[in-house]
């Protein structure tokens, strides 16, 4: 990643020291190395203008291996967040279109719960960097459940951020850029199919441990199986793949390009006519580059206005 004479705020740096594996990490530091903004089940289906959303996300994940080019790495790796999000979302008219303008705050902790990669064991809390964006549908056929969204996002890098810590941060140090595309379509027997893409730029951390980091774009796949028990009521289970992503430290490639996978569980029902309470559980499938997640606990309540 970046050369072996550099040091880090006056402190030489162990030549040893996996840099691929660093910036690798870095991924992870503001929720990163899965999709950049992981829907869930149904977010790509408009609501009627004039409605707002309030919604709470409370997510816990725990990564216990960390893998290089598809090899498990020896030794002992523990890194644990626990991230929460609030997020506002406001369906409107815009000529003959729906558009929901949002803000999402994201804020929480990171802590690596084990020395990796000449770091020691470590935690950073705060609020991280808010995104604000939204969609546009250009298909809105609610009757027959069939939408096309096309959403565009900014994460502006505001949040919290220790440039000592490099990767163990909930902030990032940098802007990003979101673009993605959902479709949702009604399927037989009470089924419902969500496709989304999404395609992501970096811009530079000029704070990295000292360096500079750029990441290449990234891009995604996600698809959400959604059965629909009534109107109030479902259960999905949900894939998420990733690649592209590599990193450079000081103008220097690490090969560490995402191509990874993971499932995830979704039961949702609404507790009151306005209250949904939602509940997740995933897995990683397969890590090609960076830490693999054990397992991840989503919970979500959302207050329809």
């Amino acid at each position: 990643m970046h050369r072996s004479s550099c040091c880090v705020r006056g402190r030489s740096r162990p030549a040893s020291l996996p840099l691929a594996l660093l910036a690798s990490l870095g991924l992870l530091a503001g929720g990163a190395g899965a999709a950049e903004i992981a829907t869930d089940p149904g977010d790509y289906a408009a609501l009627p203008p004039g409605t707002d959303l309030g919604i709470l996300y409370l997510q816990h994940t725990e990564r216990d291996t960390y893998y290089a080019g598809g090899d498990k790495l020896p030794g002992r790796f523990r890194l644990e967040t626990d991230i929460g999000l609030l997020r506002w979302v406001h369906y409107a008219r815009l000529g003959d279109y729906v558009i929901d303008p949002q803000v999402i705050l994201p804020f929480g902790t990171v802590r690596l719960k084990t020395p990796f990669a000449g770091l020691s064991s470590t935690s950073a809390s705060g609020v991280g960097d808010p995104l604000v964006g939204g969609t546009l549908w250009l298909v809105n056929q609610a009757e027959e459940k069939r939408w096309l969204g096309l959403s565009a996002f900014v994460s502006i890098p505001v949040g919290s951020y220790d440039g000592d810590k490099g990767p163990v941060n909930v902030g990032e140090n940098r802007w990003k850029g979101i673009l993605q595309a959902g479709y949702v379509t009604a399927l037989p027997a009470s089924f419902m199919l969500d496709l989304i893409g999404e395609y992501a730029v970096y811009g530079e951390n000029d704070d990295f441990l000292g360096m500079k980091r750029k990441q290449d774009p990234s891009y995604g796949l996600q698809a959400h199986l959604r059965y629909l028990f009534s109107p109030t009521t479902h259960a999905a289970v949900s894939y998420y793949r990733d690649y592209g992503g590599e990193t450079k430290l000081d103008g220097v490639r690490q090969d560490d390009r995402l191509r990874n996978d993971r499932w995830l569980l979704t039961f949702a029902t609404f507790v009151a006519p306005s209250v949904q309470l939602q509940a997740q559980y995933g897995q990683a499938l397969r890590v090609e580059n960076g830490a693999r997640e054990s397992s991840r606990f989503n919970l979500r309540l959302l207050k329809v206005f």
